[in-house]
């Protein structure tokens, strides 16, 4: 069965997406001085080797002729793109980070540039990624026994297991560590699993659902992988949000879930270990953030360069001028960041709360910037023909998940003064 034919309603696309009406606005087109920038603006991907130089390239046309086209129209209906999966084994992405296993290898700065020109085009299609690739992916190999690993990790790597990642809870967000109300009941060679989980991306189609409950005998968490069609799991799409609306984000009922001990992954013992998988996580979501706001830079810079008005381009006004620079100034400082936390993590030497701190910083910058590309549209801000109205609105999501701003600041300030302010 092909990955396509897997996913929910993949037959039933739309035969128009991607070809939304769009409103000129009174634009002209007006040329650029040859020396202008796009949002890249210290050459970060010039860190990484000729190749993987080359696969970054190979990944950003494939987002600009593939996700580009469709990703206003999926949006606005709140649907996913499923077609599009069954390209993304050529491009060979994902587990980047990894070795062993047939993963590429190529470590944490390839990894995070990548989801960072994921984001550059679609938050959603990256966030769908980093879900799988990010979560999925790092969790097995992380927390998963040999075996777990050669019989998972290949079929994700090659996109025909697609993964979820199922810790928070309708009421238990930011006190995860502390508070999971999902429990775990061994029997046997069985576990029961019952509760509920909320936001879980990608949960209404994944092959494989990495649940997180706690343990009733030792009151720890552990991780259990739900195959899909398991019963007594039921996964209900969240309807109604306005942010990242393309990603699949679900409610779970576990109801009497049994799996089978070969399924409970064999180096999860406690929260511990579930946190060393939100610290690469974490950054990633900071990669994510740091493409949203190079894709609202870029789209509200070639709008200036289009929008006419008392006779000559905005682009040409001190105001629209300073806002740009002021959109660079933040893009380029969480860029390295995030440059210089992914070779901690390569180095093995990243630790949560820097991570903590790339992931405050680069969504609340991408707030900003953002926010500046939408001033800088005025009235065409709220459209998605210009596509700055989406990163805008996906801005919101990405700065709250993998912890909240306060939570990540508490992290941080826990290391700034030995003194922890968590209740």
């Amino acid at each position: 069965m092909t990955t396509q034919q897997q996913r929910p309603d993949a037959e039933h696309q739309h035969s128009d997406a991607g070809h939304r009406p769009h409103s000129s606005g009174g634009v002209r087109v007006h040329q650029a001085d040859p020396g202008a920038v796009e949002a890249d603006f210290y050459h970060v991907r010039d860190l990484v080797a000729p190749e993987d130089r080359e696969r970054l390239e190979a990944v950003r046309d494939w987002a600009r002729k593939n996700v580009a086209p469709v990703a206003a129209d999926y949006w606005e209906r709140g649907e996913f793109p499923y077609e599009l999966i069954a390209q993304l084994p050529e491009l060979g992405i994902a587990g980047l980070q990894f070795s062993g296993y047939g993963a590429p290898g190529r470590g944490a700065l390839v990894a995070g540039l990548t989801s960072m020109e994921l984001s550059r085009v679609d938050p959603s299609f990256a966030t769908f990624y980093g879900v799988h690739s990010g979560l999925g992916i790092a969790t097995v190999m992380q927390c998963g026994s040999e075996e777990q690993k050669e019989r998972w990790i290949p079929a994700m790597l090659r996109w025909e297991k697609l993964a979820a990642f199922a810790l928070t809870e309708p009421d238990v967000g930011s006190g995860a560590s502390r508070g999971l109300t999902t429990t775990a009941r061994r029997e046997g060679d069985t576990w029961i699993l019952d509760g509920r989980k909320k936001w879980i991306g990608n949960a209404t189609f994944a092959d494989l659902v990495i649940v997180w409950a706690k343990d009733e005998a030792d009151d720890q968490v552990k991780g259990f992988v739900v195959e899909r069609g398991t019963p007594g799991f039921e996964p209900h799409r969240i309807e109604g949000k306005v942010s990242l609306r393309s990603v699949q984000n679900a409610e779970i009922e576990l109801r009497g879930v049994r799996v089978p001990e070969e399924n409970r992954l064999a180096e999860a013992h406690s929260f511990k270990d579930t946190a060393k998988v939100l610290r690469s996580t974490r950054l990633g979501v900071s990669w994510n953030a740091v493409g949203c706001a190079m894709g609202a830079y870029e789209a509200a810079r070639a709008y200036t360069l289009e929008r006419e008005q008392f006779g000559k381009p905005i682009a040409a006004f001190q105001l629209v001028q300073d806002q740009l620079a002021r959109m660079l100034a933040d893009i380029t400082a969480c860029q390295t960041m995030n440059v210089r936390a992914a070779q901690l993590q390569d180095a093995g030497q990243l630790t949560d709360q820097q991570a903590s701190l790339a992931k405050m910083y680069s969504t609340s910058r991408t707030r900003e910037v953002v926010a500046h590309a939408r001033e800088i549209l005025g009235g065409n801000g709220i459209l998605l023909d210009h596509e700055v109205a989406r990163f805008w609105a996906d801005a919101e999501a990405l700065y709250s998940y993998e912890g909240t701003r306060d939570m990540n600041a508490l992290i941080v300030g826990r290391a700034a003064t030995g003194i922890s302010a968590f209740v």
